[in-house]
């Protein structure tokens, strides 16, 4: 999903449903991560949905030894300019008190 799409649903949640809560995060892990919020009652009950932006991954890089028990690391090189874009859906469960992700396949762009 495009930024444009996720501000003008955000927008059109506002209108026409009760938002309890709307935030934004960055976190400056795995190159920084931007995630933005919204919680809201619509049809589907309380339902949350995250717009989740970070950098694309240019390369990773494993460094290892031969050696039994010797640790592998993993190094991921991420780019400045690039970002991809991750919509997710949650719908509130009463039955386990939490958020379940709602399958997005058959969600069309």
């Amino acid at each position: 999903m495009l930024p444009e799409k996720w501000e003008n649903l955000v927008g059109d949640i506002k209108d026409d449903f009760e938002v309890e809560e709307h935030k934004k995060e960055h976190s400056d892990e795995h190159g920084g991560t931007d995630t933005e919020y919204i919680i809201f009652k619509g049809p589907l009950g309380r339902t949350k949905l995250e717009f989740v932006t970070k950098p694309v991954v240019l390369d990773k890089k494993t460094t290892y030894s031969g050696r039994i028990g010797s640790e592998t690391k993993v190094e991921y090189v991420y780019s400045e300019d690039e970002k991809s874009n991750k919509l997710i859906a949650y719908k509130w469960s009463d039955a386990e008190e939490d958020w379940v992700e709602i399958d997005t396949k058959n969600f069309a762009e």
